[in-house]
This record gives structure tokens, C-alpha cells and sequence, in this order.
């Protein structure tokens, strides 16, 4: 009689698995990291949004300024005055020729001329050219923008023919501009100045 071998015995089944400890450990490391992640990204964005703002501010300016600056150069006239509604004022001879309009005259007609000009109320520096209006920058907090210098930099007091023109632009823009602009809000403060002469002095 023939008897069957028995078989071996199967081995046990092992099954690995975290214990609670090595679990709360491994959720605390992810958290940590998600939140660094987050936050770099918050700072991020935050870094791109004042660099937005001044460089939105700086290309504004810069395109004021370079308009300015061609027409001052191609001028055949430049008087600083002042201007109040639509009435400019050129500055007497013996006060300090500093203003917060320029008379930019392109041709020795007296009759075809350009002005630039401030306008306290809205803060807004403006260019009338014959009845066209246009907004050149806004947000500006300096009352005189344009005064005459002699080439040390020292304000004149008369009608000098090789006077340099001098541009001062003070403004503010919100720092955030998407948020809403109230009292104690942020905003970055700007001053840019130049000096310019025309290209040909008789």
C-alpha cells in the first residue's frame, strides 16, 4: 500500500506596512513641503506684481518724457509759463522762470505752437495742440514741471535764447493696482527729472 508524502507546509504570507508613526511622519514632510511651495509661489506672485507696477510706471514716464524731449528739440521757441483753464501766461522777465506750462513753438509762426501743461485738479499732464488734447501722464503730485536753467543748472530770470528746459515729474502709482485704491492703501512714489535743449540756437 502505497502512502502519499505529505506536502511541505506553504509558507506564511508577510504583508509590509507603515506603521501609524512612519505614516504621521510622512504626511508631516509632505505638508511642510506643500506649504513651502505655496508660500514661494504666494511670494512670487507678489514680486511680479510690484515689478509690473514700476516697470508699467517707468514706461509710461519714459514715453512722457522722449515726447517732451523731441518737440522741445525741434522747437524754434520755448516759453515757460502758466497756464489756468485755457489761458497761458508766459513769465514776465525778472522772476524766476519756473512754471507749470511750456509753449513749444515748432516754426517761426507765432500762430502754430504746442503746450504742455499741468492740470492741478486731476493731476494729469496734458499736450493741446491746436483742439486736440491729449493726456500725457497721470498721478502727478509736483505743482511747477517746466522751469528754464542756464547749462550750470541755476533758474533763470529772463528769456535766455540758449536756455536749458528743465522737466520734473513727481506721481504716485498704486502698488497693487488690481486691488482697490483706499485710504492707507500702498503705493510707490516716482521722480524723474530731465534737461533738454533745442537742437539749433540761433
Amino acid at each position: 500500500m502505497k502512502t502519499r508524502s505529505p506536502s511541505p507546509p506553504r509558507a506564511a504570507v508577510v504583508v509590509m506596512g507603515f506603521t501609524l508613526t512612519e505614516m504621521l511622519t510622512s504626511m508631516a514632510v509632505f505638508s511642510l513641503l506643500v506649504v513651502c511651495i505655496v508660500t514661494s509661489h504666494i511670494m512670487g506672485m507678489k514680486m511680479f506684481n510690484i515689478a509690473a507696477t514700476k516697470l508699467s510706471a517707468s514706461h509710461g514716464a519714459r514715453a512722457a518724457l522722449n515726447r517732451v524731449r523731441d518737440e522741445i528739440r525741434q522747437g524754434k521757441r520755448l516759453d515757460v509759463g502758466v497756464r489756468t483753464g485755457t489761458n497761458f501766461d508766459s513769465l514776465a522777465t525778472g522772476g524766476l522762470q519756473n512754471g507749470n506750462a511750456l509753449k513749444i513753438f515748432p516754426t517761426t509762426d507765432t500762430n502754430n505752437f504746442t503746450v504742455y501743461w499741468l492740470d492741478p485738479s486731476v493731476g494729469k499732464l496734458k499736450r493741446a495742440a491746436g483742439n486736440r488734447v491729449d493726456v500725457i501722464a497721470n498721478y502727478i503730485t509736483n505743482t511747477m514741471v517746466f522751469s528754464a536753467e542756464d547749462y550750470l543748472g541755476n533758474v533763470l530770470t529772463n528769456d535766455l535764447n540758449c536756455r536749458v528746459i528743465k522737466m520734473t515729474l513727481e506721481f504716485y502709482q498704486w502698488e497693487f493696482p488690481t486691488a482697490s485704491a483706499s485710504s492707507g492703501g500702498y503705493y510707490d512714489y516716482y521722480r524723474l527729472q530731465t534737461r533738454i535743449s533745442r537742437r539749433s540756437i540761433e
